[in-house]
This record gives structure tokens, C-alpha cells and sequence, in this order.
């Protein structure tokens, strides 16, 4: 209802699993990497766990994404199975047909053990993924470890990972449970968000979503926390239900007054504040809230890092980039012009309204906005911009083995960069269309350089002006021709395996080629930062490697001398 109203291009507070909108915060990942862990691990049980709504799914789901054709995976969504049941569901999820007139727990399992075989002999891996796992009845549990004595004489040939609530821990403490207990190798307990992480995942699934304006204030998000005591499913909930209310009202960001509605029409009149339950009094009435019809509910009024970047043409026009809303956009009432910090320059405006905040024609044809904003970006990487640069910067760039970034998303997305970058503003057409340098974004504001003269506006008030096109400027890996994928080969591999191993730690040996275990660590580096994790290693993917490589690379704030 909203969708075209706030300019997204998906609902960003759907409750559907969708590993896109999976905000990844140090437990997440920690979470995805004992996964991984379980994936090429040889044997024996991994065990997720966490109070309902917290990404279990969604993050079994991202995992998926990552295991390639060397691992052949079951997923059994509803454990609720008898033994026989269980093991005929397992046979079915790996493709193996066992004649029903022969069904039997044998039959299954020999079945299973002959394919397990076949899998090992081509030096490939299955898993086996158990979602819901708390609903495991215990003989079906110890049916399941004793899969793990399929064996051969130098490793495990199934490897179980159990996803599940608490009580799965509660059931794996009983003594008759010590046996299956005694075979867990990793398990790792998944948390509630912090506040910090709170608003990190609200503005995150924004951002995927295509949004480019602040529409949950910071002291919103606070309240956001506290009623939901970070729960992802439940933040999910109430934005989705503040959002609507406030798409009703016609305004562009929610108050504290809609989110106090929002709460109650969501969670109930008499819903206490979740920071103030305990985590014992908290996980029933989660429970409660998954099983009843209230999901269902605000599922439909709902109608969501990885965000796919398209592949725009450099500052695209807002026409084409903004739908249609079906009503008018009022705008913010708070001021425009933000009050200079005390070490900002004396250039900066201090009281020009907002309509000021456009080319002067009176200084430059407007036409030179965009090469003025690149000079002042070169200048920030301790460049000299040529006099002969024949008026395409990106050109410029090149000579200088840079290369310029043309992308298409919001205020996240430049603050994951935390690079100075080129803004397109004012009006679709090219002839009113102008540029402006981003030097600096803080939680409210913005501080640009148009012109030569520097202007800090809040955030609110740009996104009128700002298309959510921008562009940036990344180093060019050494032998850099093009995308990095699976068969690439030459020195921008060998420096893509190095830097990742810089990165993520590991031995950056092995083949110059781009192999299967090259795209892994890629996905696991897109996953970390909040992008399509396609294991293909684009400009995106490569300017920010190069980025988090490069400590003299210039970041938001600045100043022109680059210190």
C-alpha cells in the first residue's frame, strides 16, 4: 500500500525468509560461520539455536546461497516424523527412490549409506539441514545420530545441522539425550539485536529496499528497541505497521505517536514494553505471535547489503529512477540549513534556504558542475585534475588508474563506502540537472561542496534534491580488465586472493585461477558487507575490498588535504 509512496522498490519490513535483507551483525555472522563450519566439516551435529524470530531461517537460507555443486544438501523443513517417516523424507530430499513395498528403516538407511558412497567417491559432501529442530522427537534424534556412524575408514560421510529454539538445548541436556549430545562439534546461540545493531537492521533493509530519506528518526528507533527488545521478526512487524500509519497521515518520516499505535495494533492493548520482560516471559509470547493469526495479518498489509546494484548508466534521470507515488510527497518541515560546526570552514552557509541550494549560474555554465565536483574529489586523493581532460571525468580517472563507480542507492549505502562522493541533484532533465561533492554524512546531516562553497543541509532536506545517484572513485586492482569470476585468471586474481586473505585472515596461497574456493570466500566477503553475495567479483565488490585495504584512502569527513 505504501511501496510506491516511499519510493521502494521492495517492502523492506517483509517477514519472509528472504536472504537479500539479512542484516548481518557480528552474531549473525558468527552464526553463518559455524554453519559454514558444519558444511565442510567431516561428521557429526551443528547446532544453531535462538528465541523465535531472530534469522535462524533467514540465515540458513543466505547459507544455502553459498554451498556449491561439491556438496548436496537435504533440508527437511517440519520434523515432526516418526523414525521411518524422518528417514524416507531424507531419502526423498537426496532423490533416492526406495520401492514401497520395501520400506523399512533398513531399506532406508541402507539406501542412504549406498548413495552416501557414491557422494564420497566423487570427493563430494552431503549435509543434511534439520529446520524447526526442537520438534525432533527424541527417537528420531537418535535415529539421526546413528546416520552419523555412516562411515568410511578416514571420515564421516553425513554432516547434520540442527536449527532450532531453546527448548532443542533443553531436550539435548536430558541423560538419554548424552549420546546425541556428545556429537555436537559447534553450536552457537543466537541473540536479540543491541540497540546499536537495532537501528543498523532498520536502516539496512531500508537501504536494500531502495529508500534514500531517514523515515525513522532516531529517537524512534530507540522506541522501536524497546518494544520490540530486538527481536528482527517483531522490528519487522512494527515498521511495517508505523510505515502504513504513516503513508495515512501523509507524512515522510514516523513519530513517536504513529509507532505508539503501531505497537498497540500490532502487539495488543495491554503489551507491556519487551525491555521490560524477561527472556523467559518473552519467548511464549513470541511464540504465541508466530502461531497466531496476527503474522498472516500484517503479512498482508505488508503486500525484503543483499540488494542487487543495477547496472545504471552514470546519474540516471529521477524520472526514470522514482516511481510514480500515488499521492503528492509533503515536505519536511525542519529546517534545511544546519548550523556550521565550530571547525567548519567560513565558506560554509549558515542561513541560505534550501532553494539556494542550487548551481550559480552566475559563477560557471552549469554544464562544468560535474567537473568541478570532480576536481574537488581529486583533490581529496592528493590528485592534480588535468587541464586536458576533455570533460569526461571517469575518463580522467582511468589515466590515473582509478576507475569511477556509477551506482544507484541511499544514505547507507554512502556511509558503507565512507568515501567522498559525487551527487547528482536538482531536476531530471540533464539541462537542470547538477552536481555537488558529499564531504561529510553524520546521522542528521549532510555537507556538500557545490561551486567551491560548502553547504551542511540535514538529511532530510537533500533527498528532495538527490536522485540516489552517485559516483565514487576506487583503485583498479594490477591487471584489471573486467569482472572477476569462476575461470578468470592473471594478476588481479592472484591480488584478489591475497587481499581477501588480508581481509579475512588465511593463508593467501594457491592457483592463480578463480576456482570454487575463491567464490566462497568472495560470498563470504559480500555477505560481511551487505551485498549480493553472488560470489562474483564486480566493481562493487572490488572497490570495497580495495577500500578496506587502502588506509590513505580519503573517508567522509575529510578534509580537501585528505588528512
Amino acid at each position: 500500500m505504501y511501496k510506491d509512496y516511499f519510493h521502494f522498490k521492495d517492502m523492506p519490513f517483509s517477514i519472509a525468509p528472504d536472504p537479500r535483507f539479512l542484516y548481518m551483525s557480528a552474531q549473525h555472522r558468527d552464526a553463518l560461520a559455524h554453519l559454514l563450519y558444519g558444511v565442510q566439516g567431516d561428521g557429526g551435529f551443528v547446532l544453531l539455536t535462538g528465541e523465535v524470530g531472530t534469522g535462524k531461517t533467514t540465515l540458513c537460507r543466505c547459507l544455502l546461497e553459498q554451498i556449491d555443486g561439491t556438496c548436496e544438501v537435504a533440508y527437511i523443513l517440519n520434523p515432526k516424523m516418526t523414525t521411518v517417516e524422518m528417514l524416507a523424507a531424507v531419502c526423498e530430499e537426496f532423490h533416492l527412490a526406495v520401492a514401497s513395498f520395501a520400506a523399512s528403516t533398513k531399506a532406508y538407511v541402507d539406501a542412504l549409506n549406498a548413495h552416501l558412497l557414491r557422494l564420497h567417491e566423487q570427493s563430494r559432501r552431503a549435509v543434511l539441514i534439520i529446520d524447526e529442530a526442537q520438534d525432533l522427537d527424541p527417537d528420531v534424534l537418535e535415529q539421526l545420530r546413528l546416520l552419523t556412524n555412516l562411515e568410511t575408514s578416514t571420515r564421516k560421510l553425513l554432516q547434520i545441522i540442527l536449527i532450532g529454539q531453546p527448548e532443542l538445548q533443553e531436550t539435548l541436556r536430558r541423560p538419554e539425550m548424552r549420546q546425541v549430545a556428545q556429537r555436537i562439534v559447534a553450536r552457537y546461540h543466537l541473540g536479540h539485536l543491541s540497540p546499536a545493531e537495532t537501528a543498523a537492521f532498520v536502516a539496512h533493509r531500508l537501504s536494500v529496499a531502495g529508500s534514500i530519506a531517514p523515515l525513522f528518526p532516531r529517537s524512534v528507533v530507540q522506541m522501536i528497541h524497546s518494544r520490540t527488545g530486538g527481536v528482527p521478526r517483531l522490528i519487522n512487524l512494527l515498521c511495517d505497521r508505523a510505515l502504513l500509519g504513516t503513508f495515512a497521515q501523509d507524512t515522510l518520516q514516523v513519530d513517536r505517536a504513529t509507532l505508539r499505535k503501531a505497537a498497540h495494533e500490532v502487539f495488543g492493548r495491554d503489551a507491556a514494553p519487551a525491555a521490560t520482560r524477561s527472556v523467559r516471559w518473552r519467548a511464549p509470547l513470541l511464540s504465541a505471535l508466530a502461531a497466531g493469526g496476527m503474522v498472516a495479518g500484517v503479512a498482508l498489509l505488508a503486500a525484503s547489503w543483499q540488494f542487487k546494484w543495477p547496472d545504471v548508466k552514470p546519474f540516471a534521470s529521477i524520472a526514470a529512477a522514482v516511481a510514480p507515488v500515488a499521492k503528492p510527497s509533503p515536505r519536511p518541515a525542519e529546517p534545511a540549513i544546519l548550523p556550521p560546526k565550530k571547525a567548519s570552514s567560513p565558506s560554509v552557509a549558515t542561513s541560505t534556504p534550501l532553494a539556494d541550494l542550487r548551481w550559480p549560474d552566475d559563477l560557471a555554465p552549469r554544464q562544468r558542475s560535474e567537473e568541478l565536483a570532480f576536481r574537488e574529489l581529486f583533490k581529496r586523493y592528493g590528485i592534480e585534475y588535468p587541464a586536458d581532460s576533455g570533460g569526461n571525468p571517469c575518463n580522467t580517472a582511468e589515466r590515473m588508474n582509478m576507475q569511477c563507480l556509477a551506482a544507484r542507492g541511499g544514505f547507507a549505502d554512502l556511509q558503507r563506502f565512507n568515501q567522498p562522493a559525487v551527487l547528482a541533484l536538482g531536476e531530471a532533465s540533464a539541462a537542470d540537472r547538477f552536481y555537488a561533492l558529499l564531504v561529510e554524512l553524520t546521522a542528521d546531516s549532510a555537507t556538500l561542496v557545490l561551486a567551491g562553497k560548502t553547504y551542511r543541509v540535514t538529511r532530510a532536506a537533500l533527498v528532495p534534491l538527490w536522485s540516489g545517484n552517485y559516483r565514487v572513485l576506487w583503485k583498479r586492482p594490477p591487471g584489471y580488465n573486467g569482472v572477476l569470476a569462476e575461470g578468470a585468471r592473471g594478476e588481479s586474481v592472484t591480488w584478489l586472493r591475497g587481499s581477501l586473505a588480508s581481509v579475512q585472515g588465511g593463508e593467501a596461497g594457491g592457483t592463480p585461477v578463480f576456482d570454487a574456493e575463491l567464490a566462497r570466500r568472495v560470498k563470504q566477503f559480500q555477505l560481511a558487507e551487505g551485498i549480493t553475495p553472488d560470489g562474483v567479483a564486480g566493481e562493487l565488490t572490488l572497490s570495497l575490498l580495495g577500500i578496506r585495504l587502502d588506509k590513505n584512502t580519503p573517508h567522509l569527513g575529510t578534509t580537501a588535504s585528505g588528512t
